[in-house]
């Protein structure tokens, strides 16, 4: 994945770097005309270099960082079927028009000199995930099991770890964001949270002994999926001797707090 702001980087689990572009002054660009950009740019790498990749398509979507006000990101490889060796791998890379735009607006912007850098560092990413078969394996699962959120089944309550850091205590997997905290920062209470270089105050929530996953509802700037709060229990001894208690999932409202 590309991450990229006005103006360094970081990245576990999955190969990741964000890069800072330096303030300029760049025009807007149409999608369907970001779309064909991108087809030809496609075109100029050698067909050696694409095997696996099936797609490399433009999302309208804007992905905004986590955590910092002016980061989005700007690529991703997605892995989506593979038999086991990593060598069979076949990926989509997905360029977000959205991320693109956004990042425009706050500055000058060589559309096709980013596009270009985004586009070749996602097709490392592929070649990245054919060597690392654990990361894919543990990614696999990752995605298992939040579909098994999605759906209302039992799923393992800490698989989001398996998925891919963004920033501290902060994972993605699929298009879903899960941020983790200790119960306390919000149960029982308003408590704050950054989002998007913006803090929000979190509605208390209904509750319960186990791990709750709060889906945010009221952000400026949500992911394209779910952004969702973790809140696990603070440990306790005697828990090691009782039944662990079921989690929980609610959707909580959060509200633009005042500077």
């Amino acid at each position: 994945m590309r991450s990229a702001e006005c103006g360094m980087e970081g990245r576990t689990s999955i190969p990741h770097s964000d890069f800072r572009i330096p303030h300029c002054g760049g025009g807007a660009v149409r999608l369907d005309e970001f779309r064909s950009l991108v087809e030809r740019l496609v075109r100029e790498i050698p067909a050696e270099f694409r095997g696996g990749v099936v797609a490399v398509d433009v999302s309208p979507k804007a992905l905004p960082h986590p955590v910092h006000g002016d980061v989005y990101t700007l690529g991703e490889c997605v892995p989506l079927e593979w038999s086991g060796s990593g060598a069979d791998l076949h990926s989509r890379i997905l360029l977000y028009y959205g991320s693109f735009a956004s990042l425009a607006r706050l500055g000058d912007f060589d559309w096709r000199e980013e596009a270009w850098e985004t586009l070749t560092h996602e097709l490392r990413h592929h070649l990245e995930w054919r060597a690392n078969v654990d990361a894919l394996a543990a990614y696999d699962w990752a995605a298992e099991q939040n579909f098994a959120r999605h759906e209302g089944h039992p799923f393992d309550p800490s698989f989001f770890r398996s998925g891919e850091a963004l920033h501290d205590g902060i994972w993605k997997v699929d298009d879903d964001v899960f941020i983790e905290t200790e119960q306390g920062a919000v149960s029982g209470k308003q408590g704050d949270l950054v989002w998007h270089g913006r803090r929000y105050r979190v509605a208390p929530p209904r509750g319960g002994a186990g791990p709750l996953f709060l889906t945010l509802e009221g952000l400026v700037e949500p992911p394209p999926g779910d952004a969702v709060l973790v809140v696990r229990p603070a440990p306790r001894l005697l828990e090691l001797f009782r039944r662990r208690p079921a989690l929980v999932q609610e959707v909580v409202e959060v509200t633009v707090r005042d500077a």
